[in-house]
């Protein structure tokens, strides 16, 4: 008997221009396939871009590198065939006699021919959809198969105007023709489409009802007397999985036919939740359906991880912003705007992963999918759920794709309407059922044409179970017998919004409300006008990487640093070389509104210097961001989200981690700022305030204020003790009165401690710098000699490629006082948090390739089969007390044969905290995690403001 199950084909591609190709479909999958990369043919990326295998195979520069894009012809002048393209491969499949083998396309820009050992089929247009072609009677099942796909481009690929279109980094989108991965399905006679999962909750989430529906297709002559099992399970400790549920339904299906069947609801008393990135745990179930047919067994399978969650979302009337509320609880939004994984489309798991626990580590709990982008694959929803992100996904209506350039093209745009309703209907099967899922929104700064955004609120309507207090004591079999089982719907179960600035959001109205894009003075996001709008989808702001980053993705040219030219007016303007403009440097500078931020700490040297100064900027912009947003938290604001989280080119503006994945201190200020619970300084009244998003009230706690001057002294010292700050609140606690106090000192740092009275555990710690007013940060550049000592302790365990550091870095320079400062508070760790082993959750023994991805529930990352080393100790010198300021770690790949200006960084490497400074004698633990390439062995290494020449720690 053949093997049931899915195998994907993202390996092993050649591809070839077509025009050198002078073979036909049929030939090239009969007599004449290619058999090695030789003239014309190339290693092909899939997924990926036309250009990203131009890319790999050298033929064309790499468009990410200092102004190489500019050296590639774009569609619009090379004409559409230039970029049409051949991509072959080869398979095997073994199969029964009553097996029926499906080739399944994600998603292909914009059509193309398939051509199968010498059968040829043509896939309809549309990049966003996907294709399943029954080739039963084609394939050989005991043999190789012969696959060419003939990709074209879109039918109007268009011309960017000379102005830009509406969006952002619009010039790095050239040539997006792509081949999204494939593969093949084997079933028996039923398959088993697009099934949709559906929880209803009753008795303040006691009662849980699970609903699906699924589509069953009988691809046989006869009738089909199906088993329709389903089974819910749920992992416990030591990797155990407990089954909540198995049900087995009988159903007839005629010959050839495709019908929708509702299975009866599955009852759960008390599930685990799903709770959104820093309000408990992303609690997730296996959920399997399985189709046997009477005379052939086993036929069909399909599996999903599913949470157990409500989603709600109205208008807040307290600030008219929109206000969601997950699982009863409202959710202050702290996100950002997510563009692309990758601008080639060379997609993977493992980038996903990043991608998505980044936006984790930073504490944010909402990612929003731009409509400038595309609709993702699972994979990117997938770790939404494991890392509790939820996801706003907007469909493709923008000015980018088409309308809204200079001139206007097209205001009705896009030109077919129904393809883009079948694309976007197909979009919405394939991503529902998962529980990070938030909304749907139609476009980005615009509406869809009035017939799609009609047709898009029709099928995207709520069921009116959804529009039911949970809170009711209507039970279940008061409300669904009236009504259709909520799984019948397309979705039904989270809202449709026709723009990103309509309906809560912005100024609800349309009226191009979102921004500003530009730096800012740190305190004007605390101020009263400085947004007046309750919840705004896009503010932005600088995004300088780190040096190694310039230097590793621009020529000598584009390193130098940009000219400060000062104007009549006292401000000073930036002027950046021509490489740095054309990646979208964002000046650090505002002439006119906002002095430069970077010469507030002395005008930088070279490249280094500036990179440096621009992380702390990057740091304290981002910080009082978040921190002044949520200060207005319910009285003013429901949410925000940055433009934006990260670049999918190598882009200088607005991230949070550069293309490379090495993170800027912007990451950091944003990780600290967007705390559940958090105290801060509202930098406009300067009371210190405590923010309290959980779901329960903080009792006897405390906060310990201290501030340190350049020499070392701490000249104000207080603690405010039995504080408590209610539920979802924030609350100012007290008016900071220094420097207001004597012995001011031009130049000094304020260490804020949150901590539990009970054990001194400390639930927030936040570090500032300041400079009395009128003043600036120039005396920190005298400070950069100070020799303050260190002691780093650590522990390394290692499994496989994957390592995990857990250090200790204290600053020795002075011992702590047992009697007053609280040097060795118990850092504590969130429930809901854990470095996660995702390599766990993949896919072990599966018979379809979805099955059981992620391995049914998530394991602790610190469970490693692992050695571990003995105990380390590194120490760097000094004899001066005073603050560490500015720490930073890196991994670099030890290598003898190093060469003079080789980029050794590994990357990604996931960091507990970064860019971070140390009082006297403080204490503080930092984690790191992260793989390295075979045979080679890492090297840690620390700098910071004092320690500017780099210490090895490891």
């Amino acid at each position: 008997m053949g093997e049931m199950g899915k195998r994907k084909l993202d390996t092993g591609w050649f591809a070839a221009r077509s025009t050198e190709v002078k073979l036909t479909g049929v030939e090239l999958t009969t007599t004449h396939p290619p058999s090695s990369p030789d003239q014309p043919w190339m290693e092909a990326v899939v997924p990926g871009t036309v250009l990203a295998t131009l890319v790999k195979n050298n033929l064309v520069p790499d468009p990410f590198y200092g102004l190489e894009n500019e050296s590639i012809i774009d569609i619009a002048d090379s004409g559409r065939e230039y970029y049409t393209f051949w991509f072959f491969t080869t398979f095997h499949c073994k199969l029964s006699g009553n097996q029926h083998v499906d080739l399944n396309f994600r998603a292909i820009n914009y059509s193309a021919e398939v051509y199968l050992n010498g059968h040829k089929e043509v896939l309809p247009k549309g990049m966003f959809r996907r294709h399943s072609l029954d080739v039963t009677d084609i394939v050989h099942p005991d043999g190789e198969n012969l696959l060419a796909v003939l990709v074209y481009p879109p039918d109007h690929p268009g011309r960017i105007p000379p102005e830009g279109g509406q969006g952002g980094d619009h010039e790095f989108v050239r040539n997006l023709l792509f081949l999204i991965s494939m593969h093949y399905s084997s079933v028996q006679p039923m398959k088993i489409v697009d099934p949709h999962l559906v929880s209803s909750f009753f008795d303040n989430y006691k009662r849980v009802y699970l609903h699906a529906t699924t589509g069953l297709v009988n691809k046989s002559a006869r009738v089909a007397e199906c088993s329709l099992n389903v089974q819910v399970t749920t992992e416990v400790k030591g990797g155990f999985c407990l089954v909540e549920h198995l049900r087995t339904e009988h159903v007839s299906v005629p010959p050839g036919a495709s019908v929708q069947y509702t299975l009866p609801e599955l009852f759960f008393y008390k599930p685990h939740l799903w709770w959104p990135n820093g309000m408990g745990k992303q609690s997730l179930y296996n959920v399997e359906i399985g189709v046997e047919v009477k005379g052939f067994g086993e036929s069909d399978m399909w599996n999903h991880h599913f949470g157990f969650r409500k989603i709600e979302s109205e208008i807040d009337s307290v600030t008219g912003g929109r206000l969601f509320k997950v699982n009863g609880q409202p959710v202050f939004i702290r996100g950002g705007n997510w563009i692309l994984s990758d601008g080639l489309l060379r997609l993977s798991k493992k980038r996903y992963q990043t991608d998505i626990k980044f936006h984790s580590d930073m504490n944010f709990n909402m990612i929003r999918c731009w409509g400038g982008g595309l609709a993702e694959r699972p994979e990117f929803y997938h770790y939404c759920d494991i890392y509790g992100l939820l996801v706003w996904q907007e469909f493709w209506i923008t000015g980018d794709c088409d309308g809204r350039g200079i001139p206007i093209s097209n205001p009705d745009g896009p030109l077919d309407h129904e393809l883009f309703l079948l694309c976007a209907r197909d979009t919405v099967k394939l991503l529902r059922n998962h529980p990070s899922l938030a909304l749907w929104v139609g476009g980005n700064e615009q509406v869809p044409p009035e017939d799609i955004n009609t047709a898009l609120k029709d099928e995207l309507k709520l069921h009116p179970y959804f529009q039911i207090s949970t809170q009711s004591g209507n039970s279940q079999e008061d409300i669904f017998p009236l009504l259709d089982d909520p799984s019948q719907y397309l979705d039904g179960t989270r809202i449709y919004i026709q723009g990103s600035m309509w309906d809560g959001f912005a100024d609800g109205k349309g009226d191009f409300s979102d921004g500003p894009y530009e730096i800012q003075y740190p305190e004007s996001f605390f101020k009263d006008d400085f947004y007046k709008y309750g919840f705004n989808p896009e503010v932005g702001s600088v995004g300088m990487p780190v040096a190694a980053t310039i230097r590793a993705t621009m020529p000598p040219e584009g390193l130098q640093i940009p000219l400060f030219k000062k104007l009549s007016n006292g401000y000073v303007e930036e002027v950046p070389n021509p490489m740095w403009e054309y990646h979208k440097y964002i000046a650090y500078s505002k002439p006119g509104l906002v002095h430069d931020q970077i010469l507030l700490y002395g005008t930088p040297t070279d490249l280094d210097d500036f990179c440096l100064k621009a992380q702390l900027v990057n740091y304290v912009q981002y910080r009082a961001l978040l921190e002044g947003w949520t200060s207005r938290m319910w009285s003013k604001y429901t949410g925000v989200l940055i433009w934006k989280n990260q670049n999918p080119w190598t882009g200088l503006r607005g991230q949070f981690y550069d293309h490379l994945h090495d993170q800027t201190a912007g990451f950091y200020g944003c990780r600290s700022a967007a705390e559940p619970i958090h105290v801060q300084l509202n930098l406009a009244t300067y009371f210190v305030e405590v923010v309290n998003t959980t779901s329960d009230e903080l009792s006897n706690v405390a906060i310990e204020v201290s501030v340190w001057d350049l020499e070392g002294k701490c000249p104000y010292y207080k603690v405010f003790e039995n504080l408590s700050v209610p539920s979802k609140r924030t609350v100012p606690i007290f008016e900071m009165d220094y420097p207001k106090s004597k012995n001011q000192t031009p130049v000094y740092f304020l260490l804020l401690k949150l901590y539990n009275i009970s054990d001194y555990g400390i639930l927030s710690r936040n570090f500032y710098w300041f400079y009395l007013p009128g003043g600036d940060y120039k005396l920190l550049e005298p400070y950069r000699k100070k020799k303050v000592p260190l002691k780093i302790t650590s522990q390394v365990f290692i499994r496989g490629s994957a390592y995990e550091i857990r250090m200790h870095v204290r600053n020795t320079s002075k011992k702590p006082d047992s009697e007053n400062l609280l040097y060795k508070n118990r850092f504590i760790e969130r429930d809901s948090d854990g470095d996660f082993d995702v390599a766990s959750l993949e896919a072990v023994n599966s018979r379809i390739e979805e099955k059981k991805e992620g391995g049914l529930i998530r394991r602790i990352f610190s469970r490693f089969q692992h050695e571990a080393n003995a105990l380390r100790v590194a120490e760097v010198n000094g004899t001066e007390v005073g603050v560490a300021f500015f720490l930073h770690f890196s991994v670099h790949a030890s290598k003898p044969d190093h060469k003079e200006g080789e980029d050794t960084r590994i990357l990604p490497v996931h960091y507990s905290d970064n860019y971070f400074s140390l009082a006297p004698g403080e204490e503080m633990p930092i984690n790191l995690s992260f793989e390295v390439p075979p045979g080679v062995t890492p090297r840690v290494t620390l700098h910071g403001w004092n320690y500017h020449t780099g210490h090895t720690i490891l």
